[in-house]
Parts: C-alpha cells; sequence; structure tokens
C-alpha cells in the first residue's frame, strides 16, 4: 500500500456530508482524498440505520440512508476520489504548500487545504448497565440494525424513548411477531407526528408499550434470549418473553483526534464562520453536524449547502490568485 499521497483537498469524514463534498469540489476542479475511521461508506447513514427512511431529502419523498449512500457514492464516481477507510486522520503538519495530514495507518497525505466532514466524530452506542450484557451482543442484542427482515417473526423488545426507538418500534410493527417498547416515562423525546403513530399502532395491540419500566436484567444460553427483565423505579419486576433486544439510548461521541487539531471548539463542536465554513485555522474548512455556528441546523440537507460553500472557499486556497465565473451544474455539466 502506497503511504505518501498527494492531493487538493483532504476529506475527513465519508458520510454524506463528506461524499457531496467530493461531487463539489469535483465540480470545481480540485481533487479530493477522503479519510474514514469506518470501514465502509456512509458514516452513521450506514453503520445506525441503512433501512431507515429518510423524507427531507429535496426531490426525494422518501429514501432510505442506504440508497441516499449509494446515489452520492454514484455522484462522486466521475471525480475519481481515493478513499482510506479504516483508519482515522491522527496528525496535522503544516507546510508551505498547505497540509500534511497522517493517518492512524500512517499514511501521509499531502494536500492544499482540509474539509472535515466528521460528523459527530468517533461514535459507538450508550450500552445498557446490565450485567453479562456482552455474552448477547451480536446476537441477541443489536445497538444498530442492519436489515430488518432479521427480525421477521421475532419477539423484539425495543428500549428508549428517542427517535431512534420510536422509528424502529414503528418499523419493525408489521414484521416482528411481538414488538414491546420499554420507556421510563409516558413522555418521549421523538417526533410528535411519530409519537401519534407509536400511541395510535399500541391503541390496535400492534405495539405493546411497556411503561413506566427500564431494562434490569437478561436470560437466555449460550447468547441466545429468551426473556428481558424489567423493573419500575418501585422494583415492581415484569419478564418480557424475547428473541431480540434492541437498546437505543444514544450514541457515545468523540471527537478523537480532531480535538488534537488547534481548532476553535464550542462544546465539542468546531466552531466555523459561517460565510465561508472556514476554521479557526487558515485552509481548514468544515461542514455537518460536527460544526457549530448561529442557527445551525443538523440537517443532512444543511450539510449539503455548507459543503458547496465550503469548497468554494477552498477554491480560492487551492488555486490562490486566479479567477473564476461561477457557474451551474445545467452549464457545464459532469466529467464522463
Amino acid at each position: 500500500m502506497q503511504n505518501t499521497h498527494s492531493t487538493d483537498i483532504v476529506v475527513i469524514g465519508a458520510g454524506p456530508v463528506g461524499l457531496f463534498t467530493i461531487f463539489e469540489a469535483g465540480m470545481l476542479k480540485m481533487h479530493c482524498h477522503v479519510i474514514d475511521t469506518l470501514d465502509f461508506l456512509g458514516g452513521q447513514c450506514t453503520a445506525l440505520y441503512p433501512e431507515k427512511p429518510i423524507y427531507d431529502i429535496p426531490a426525494h419523498p422518501q429514501i432510505s440512508a442506504e440508497d441516499l449512500i449509494k446515489n452520492l457514492e454514484i455522484q462522486a464516481a466521475p471525480f475519481n476520489p481515493v478513499y482510506h477507510l479504516g483508519q482515522s486522520a491522527s496528525k496535522l503538519s503544516k507546510t508551505t504548500e498547505g497540509w500534511v495530514v497522517t493517518t492512524s495507518k500512517g499514511v501521509e497525505i499531502s494536500c492544499k487545504a482540509i474539509i472535515i466532514a466528521a460528523g459527530c466524530g468517533a461514535f459507538g452506542p450508550n450500552r445498557p448497565p446490565i450485567n453479562g450484557i456482552e455474552e448477547y451482543e451480536g446476537k441477541s442484542v443489536f445497538y444498530m440494525i442492519n436489515r430488518k427482515e432479521d427480525f421477521r417473526g421475532k419477539n423484539v423488545v425495543i428500549a428508549g424513548g428517542g427517535d431512534s426507538a420510536v422509528d424502529w418500534a414503528l418499523i419493525l410493527a408489521d414484521i416482528a411477531a411481538k414488538t414491546y417498547v420499554v420507556h421510563r416515562r409516558p413522555k418521549f423525546r421523538c417526533a410528535p407526528d411519530s409519537h401519534d403513530k407509536l400511541n395510535k399502532l399500541a391503541s390496535e395491540g400492534k405495539i405493546e408499550l411497556v411503561i413506566p419500566y427500564q431494562l434490569d436484567g437478561l436470560s437466555g444460553t449460550n447468547g441466545k434470549l429468551e426473556k428481558v427483565i424489567v423493573k419500575t423505579l418501585d422494583g415492581e419486576a415484569r419478564e418480557l418473553e424475547a428473541d431480540i433486544l434492541l437498546p437505543f439510548f444514544g450514541l457515545s461521541m468523540e471527537l478523537g483526534p480532531i480535538a488534537e487539531f488547534g481548532l476553535g471548539l464550542d462544546n465539542n463542536h468546531i466552531t466555523v464562520d459561517p460565510l465561508t465554513m472556514q476554521t479557526s485555522e487558515p485552509g481548514i474548512f468544515a461542514v455537518g453536524d460536527i460544526i457549530t455556528y448561529t442557527n445551525k441546523l443538523k440537517l443532512i440537507l444543511s450539510g449539503f449547502a455548507e459543503a458547496a460553500t465550503a469548497c468554494h472557499s477552498a477554491q480560492k486556497v487551492v488555486y490562490p490568485g486566479q479567477e473564476f465565473h461561477f457557474e451551474y451544474s445545467t452549464t457545464q455539466g459532469v466529467p464522463k
């Protein structure tokens, strides 16, 4: 494997916004190398909810996260990005020409500008504090869903009160043999429309709401789950017949090495100038969920717009002193 490379832009993060950054950079005649800690493209869309529908992507009334990533990969492909997956951007070094980004696998990439599109940084599930849960993980306990068909005809217990828990309860209601939703209180932290749908399914007997209960223990053999034990705050216990437990208690987010890059941070988010997407360090830009500015919206579509702004700003760094006439994609087309 070649350990040294040279390119125009290094994109840190291969989620949806990172992939769209490749396209925007390519349209401005800039080539990208892309680094991501995961072994695959798509970030959280691929890792956590590939089959989950997304409703707020323009021109797509509904599209699965998996299909969104496939389309973005196809859109970026004409610009021949080079992907460095399964490794993190561990070190930045300033040079007279720009930057050298060193990965955790020792790959060195010289570039003129950097665009950080690392989403929430490195992430992992918040595990419930249940004794012996490790025995069941990957067999009967899952923190993400890659294929909803894997749960057809199963007794599924979903724990949590946020959007992920409720969304998957709605999706699995017609697939699982039995769907329980365990939450410590009647109020859920999800979209109001989703909450209404959840209550409707519960009233129709398609979902059972187990409230107010919390996870307390698991019962089974050799990683094969048989029962989930839940308790109220008063200690009242109940056993739920279960084949699968899906605990959705959010993600543990860490910036990882990015926190050591010397950029302006605000509560683990990178502060940028919203007019340019530049960070506190000239030549380094950031986009997507990892950034903050006044009235920032954590939406994929906002990240797409930020990627366009960052690339137009980076073009001035990659091609200093050159004047460019702005062209729409309908005018210039896409390279074949």
